[in-house]
């Protein structure tokens, strides 16, 4: 037991110590789990560390382009110098993942399946500690409970999302969910089996709503308010949850919830090529946008920027394939959202220069975009069109449409697909289109810039999912991997 109570201290600790001088001690000595979380102040700064793992692992390379790369949204820009220079190829973090060949042994994605463990076993430890503090109100208490209630959530959902077929994939979705943890490691040494998927969503429905009953109007911490979970974001992460579980009913009330009691408004036309641009701020409909760590100078050391941004002298690795690029109407606003740039490209074995397109969403110092508003008109218009209520999703999306300046829809005909590509188009980038894909039972089609041995990929496949980390199987021996692993 003290063995297992320095691997959390560690995992805690080391998350938290660039965010106060809290736990600096003489040399030779720690600050233990009991010593930090015994007063609102430590609970405070674990929750802020807690934050910062939770922004580092989402906005990380491997979770920020997965989905895009995987469903075509994305392709490779060329290598900038060296003996390399004008070749294509795909990033070391993900080159297995891309062209679905990952391994357990090797896992392009270990780290991120420990790391969200450690942000739950962090989250577990804030709950246990926290109904005794004795220097907090029972209204401060609620607060940081639902905080960390709704990270636990969040976590175990993106988890789903990686290593788990999607919720239709059998019936009653009997099939392979993940283990769910409610309780810290500090709370002793267990070897859990993989939950049922269905197991899996009531878990992270009942933390969420058991969250929004303890939401207060105040966060727990100052600091900008989209950049923590609150009960307005949490109820947008309840809408997309319910959605991706195929509930139309709640999808619907719980989206249309946050479109009529948040708050919030879709940017206006006029506003929405300025406000992606801006470097410091999220767009002003944005529920939920992690803040990128800063120095203590205030100075960006990373940021979405590194992925998609581009300058007069740099480039990052991703951008937009012409197959995403190409939907978009001539008049459309966002097509004003990508920036054309020539770069030297190998064409048959000749340096050419060649058209590519970045994203203008994240530029500069932008972060992690968990949750927009419009996504939750997209989540109301497709519940309302399974719900048997055309017209109304009908004009859900020509809400979104209109903003953009694009061609409105005239019927219902096709609304389907309507709704499935209006969120390719609005979303693009922002962690959604393989999923789309894949929970609608569609394959996959990557054409402009494929450069993998798996281009295109039918529904269902087993390798729609990644293998848990053979570290991780090692350490559970009843941890089940997934099939063909």
């Amino acid at each position: 037991m003290n063995y297992l109570k320095y691997i959390t201290t560690a995992f805690l600790i080391f998350s938290l110590q660039s965010c106060s001088d809290f736990l600096e001690q003489e040399p030779g000595t720690q600050t233990s789990i009991d010593e930090l979380l015994q007063n609102k102040e430590g609970v405070l700064i674990a929750l802020k560390g807690l934050y910062r793992t939770v922004e580092g692992t989402v906005r990380e390379e491997r979770f920020s382009v997965y989905s895009d790369l995987q469903g075509g949204n994305i392709k490779f820009t060329p290598n900038s110098s060296g003996s390399s220079l004008g070749q294509i190829t795909p990033g070391v973090n993900l080159r297995e993942v891309y062209s679905f060949e990952d391994v357990e042994e090797t896992s392009n994605f270990a780290s991120f399946y420990s790391g969200n463990y450690s942000i739950i076993n962090q989250a577990n430890l804030i709950l246990e500690y926290t109904p005794n503090l004795k220097d907090a109100t029972e209204t401060e208490k609620n607060q940081i409970k639902a905080e960390a209630l709704t990270i636990r959530a969040y976590a175990h959902f993106v988890l789903s999302q990686i290593y788990c077929q999607d919720y239709g994939y059998t019936p009653d979705a009997s099939h392979l969910g993940i283990v769910y943890n409610t309780e810290s490691i500090k709370s002793g040494l267990k070897y859990p089996k993989r939950e049922t998927l269905a197991n899996t969503y009531s878990f992270i429905i009942n933390d969420l709503k058991t969250a929004i009953d303890n939401y207060s109007d105040t966060a727990a911490m100052p600091g900008p308010v989209y950049s923590y979970f609150n009960r307005n974001n949490a109820k947008a992460l309840l809408a997309r949850v319910y959605l991706y579980k195929k509930d139309w009913t709640k999808a619907y009330e719980t989206a249309n919830d946050v479109i009529e009691n948040s708050g919030f408004k879709l940017v206006n036309s006029s506003d929405l090529i300025a406000q992606w641009a801006q470097p410091d701020l999220p767009v002003s409909e944005a529920l939920l946008e992690f803040s990128v760590p800063k120095d203590s100078e205030s100075a960006v050391s990373t940021s979405m920027s590194n992925y998609f941004g581009v300058t007069s002298t740099t480039y990052a690795h991703y951008v937009a394939s012409n197959d995403l690029v190409d939907l978009y109407e001539n008049n459309d606003l966002r097509k004003q959202l990508f920036l054309t740039v020539d770069l030297q490209t190998l064409v048959n074995g000749v340096l050419t220069y060649v058209p590519y397109n970045f994203t203008r969403k994240f530029q500069d110092n932008a972060g992690y975009v968990a949750f927009r508003l419009s996504e939750m008109y997209l989540i109301r218009a497709e519940a309302a069109l399974e719900n048997n209520q055309p017209a109304l999703a009908m004009a859900d999306i020509n809400t979104i449409r209109a903003r953009a300046n694009a061609t409105l829809l005239s019927n219902t005909a096709n609304l389907k697909e309507d709704i499935l590509l209006e969120r390719r188009k609005e979303l693009c980038f922002e962690g959604h289109l393989f999923f789309d894909l894949v929970r609608n039972h569609k394959g996959i089609t990557r054409n402009d810039g494929c450069i993998s041995t798996n281009c295109s990929m039918v529904y269902p496949s087993l390798k729609f999912v990644l293998p848990i980390p053979q570290y991780n199987i090692n350490l559970n021996s009843n941890l089940q991997q997934n099939e063909s692993y």
